[in-house]
């Protein structure tokens, strides 16, 4: 794996228009077209080049172009909003290793368990077994991966997955019809494999297995793509361009 503190730097954004602001422009210009101040109330450059390194290398990253489009057709659109985070979510665990392992380990088992809330402790539990294996891991001291776990839970709660302070408690997410189109898209655009149902993303939709098929199959959707399921296994071919899904799935 790849480990870097990126979850850290994030959990920690207090002007998460940045990433609108980033996603359209680099810090050299920024410096040159009026400078740091002009676009955030974050007070030194250098949190700035601290956030923005977080910003372009863990949000701000694509698999392909047609990931591209698709965020920057919700970003222009909306810039930061309930569905924008939910879309940046989705591409951030799809460029940060790290993050995607604790989804993985921490908080889609507690959301698909019917928990109601996920402990920071648990988080820590799940970067300390980690750090067995990984090398990049093991110098990192007690206080960097409680620091880091915490960061995590804070994280998800910037994304709108959480909610609390000290405690912090899931929100099961109802994902839109809107959404469910462009998570459709997306997880076509990086998933692997041709059977989705066996896509380690599909639990970022957000339901279970049963009900995400039952909700694909309905009539409303075959706009959007064409399906083939055969009881075992499901393909997706979207029928709209990645660019335009956007405009028409709104």
């Amino acid at each position: 794996m790849i480990i870097n503190t990126d979850i850290n730097i994030l959990g920690g954004l207090p002007d998460w228009k940045l990433i609108y602001v980033f996603l359209n422009e680099d810090l050299k210009t920024i410096r040159a077209t009026g400078g740091t101040r002009s676009v955030t109330t974050i007070k030194t450059d250098r949190s700035v080049v601290r956030f923005e390194k977080a910003i372009t290398n863990t949000l701000l990253k694509f698999k392909n172009e047609d990931v591209e489009s698709l965020f920057r057709s919700i970003i222009q659109e909306e810039e930061i909003s309930a569905d924008s985070l939910l879309f940046i979510f989705w591409n951030a665990s799809a460029n940060n290793e790290l993050l995607q392992y604790m989804n993985d380990k921490v908080f889609f088992p507690a959301l698909y368990s019917g928990r109601v809330s996920v402990k920071r402790d648990e988080a820590s539990a799940c970067i300390k077994e980690l750090k067995q294996t990984e090398s990049d891991l093991k110098k990192w001291s007690e206080v960097t991966v409680n620091t880091t776990a915490s960061k995590y839970l804070t994280l998800l709660k910037k994304f709108g997955l959480m909610d609390g302070s000290v405690n912090k408690t899931i929100n099961h997410l109802n994902v839109n019809d809107k959404m469910f189109v462009l998570f459709i898209y997306w997880l076509v655009s990086v998933s692997e494999v041709s059977n989705i149902l066996n896509s380690p993303w599909i639990q970022y939709g957000f339901c279970e297995k049963q009900i995400f098929i039952q909700r694909i199959m309905q009539k409303k959707f075959s706009k959007f793509f064409n399906i083939l399921y055969t009881g075992d296994k499901l393909s997706v071919e979207p029928l709209i361009s990645y660019k335009d899904i956007y405009s028409h799935a709104s």
